[in-house]
């Protein structure tokens, strides 16, 4: 049954399932939220899939199950024999895209896709895209084409646009043939705060079309605090404090290790709290990683995990004296929205987008101030010590968006 006109809506799942076996970032949360939000609606979903051999379209029933092998609840299958055909795909790219092709109620070669999704998909089709990955004309024309539908893009941050200094020249590129998609084809632009709004369409006035937009913020998604997934030495004796996400130079990394560097030469041993990083390494951060693989502080007072899991993460945050984020830029700050939701002590730089998203509740201060941030620092230990952790005003009157909220604010208007 296809549904009547206009009564579905079909979610791009290839960032999704490309990152198979990977510890999921900020943006896979948003897809895999918006894959759960859909299946639970009245509305008929499906869900799309971009492989390296075609197109993969799955009912409910088949995002169910990849909802469950991306939540670990399901293992990944066996890779397939076409799998093995894409050699620049991981073993884990591989099991992804062959699950997807098992579970699929309908598959095609890159140019039946108008085809395909006009045989499957009710007229006026609604389609999301949330994670970037896959908004192309052959994506967006087949949508109006063969359906007739409607496009439906989420912007997170226009990041490689305002601080290119952090990017790959490639990604640069990428994001603006992205942006101008947006520009000539999307209906409606969901964004996750009032500022990345106003740097979007800032953009797109730039491109010439400027779509209706609706700002709906993340919602904040507690993980249930595991600490059976820490591994041994985790966590570390005495106080310590987390900063969470990608080791990207954008995140700024390098002020903590400045300040974790400056406190060995000025603070007893005993002291000296501890730095748990929590994050993959990214790119451009070459330097970084020299520094943090030759670090005499590293295993002693700082220790970099690359594989947590979302469970042993929460585990990490809860325990800790502080939250660390001294990011040069952010589209919205979902690691740092859960930990004040933990009620943990948040220091961080001070960006528009913080002050939107928590108000007065963290600690902000200034990046070019790294005393600051360390007699901060240095506080929140003393108090941790002292018993008084979470007292602060950091820890109080956070009120964290929801995804209820977000959902109800954009399937009115998509």
């Amino acid at each position: 049954m296809r549904g009547k006109p206009g009564e579905a809506r079909l979610l791009d799942l290839t960032r999704l399932i490309s990152r198979a076996g990977r510890v999921p970032t900020g943006v896979d949360r948003v897809e895999l939220a918006y894959l759960r939000a859909l299946v639970s609606a009245k509305t008929p979903a499906f869900g799309l899939v971009r492989t390296s051999l075609g197109y993969v379209l799955l009912d409910e029933d088949g995002m169910c199950a990849m909802a469950e092998r991306v939540e670990g609840r399901v293992p990944w299958g066996p890779a397939d024999r076409l799998s093995r055909l894409s050699r620049r795909l991981d073993p884990a790219q591989r099991r992804g895209q062959s699950d997807a092709r098992r579970l699929a109620r309908a598959r095609t070669v890159r140019p039946g896709l108008k085809r395909m999704l006009a045989r499957h998909l009710p007229q006026g089709t609604r389609y999301f895209n949330v994670g970037h990955t896959n908004l192309t004309e052959r994506m967006t024309q087949a949508m109006k084409q063969g359906v007739n539908g409607t496009i439906n893009v989420m912007v997170h941050d226009t990041i490689p646009l305002d601080h290119p200094l952090y990017q790959r020249p490639e990604s640069i590129e990428r994001f603006r043939r992205m942006m101008g998609r947006v520009s000539r084809d999307a209906d409606l632009v969901i964004y996750n705060s009032r500022h990345t709004r106003q740097s979007a369409e800032r953009h797109l006035e730039e491109i010439g079309r400027v779509p209706p937009g609706l700002v709906a913020k993340l919602g904040v998604e507690l993980s249930e605090p595991r600490p059976g997934d820490l591994p041994a030495g985790l966590p570390p004796e005495g106080v310590y404090f987390v900063t969470v996400g990608t080791i990207e130079p954008r995140k700024n990394h390098a002020l903590l290790l400045d300040i974790w560097e400056r406190m060995v030469k000025q603070t007893i041993p005993q002291e000296i709290p501890h730095l748990v990083i929590c994050g993959q390494r990214g790119w451009m951060n070459e330097e970084l990683f020299f520094r943090l693989d030759r670090s005499a502080l590293l295993g002693q007072h700082i220790h970099e995990y690359g594989d947590l899991s979302d469970g042993a993460i929460a585990a990490l945050v809860q325990g800790a004296a502080g939250a660390l984020y001294p990011s040069f830029a952010e589209g919205f700050g979902l690691p740092m929205a859960e930990a004040a939701s933990m009620g943990v002590p948040v220091i961080c730089a001070d960006l528009p987008v913080y002050r939107e998203v928590l108000g007065d509740i963290p600690v902000y201060a200034s990046l070019k101030d790294s005393y600051l941030w360390q007699r901060r620092i240095t506080s929140l230990a003393d108090s941790q010590r002292a018993g008084k952790a979470g007292s602060g005003h950091a820890a109080k009157g956070f009120e964290p968006p929801t995804w209820g909220g977000h959902f109800n604010a954009v399937l009115k208007m998509a």
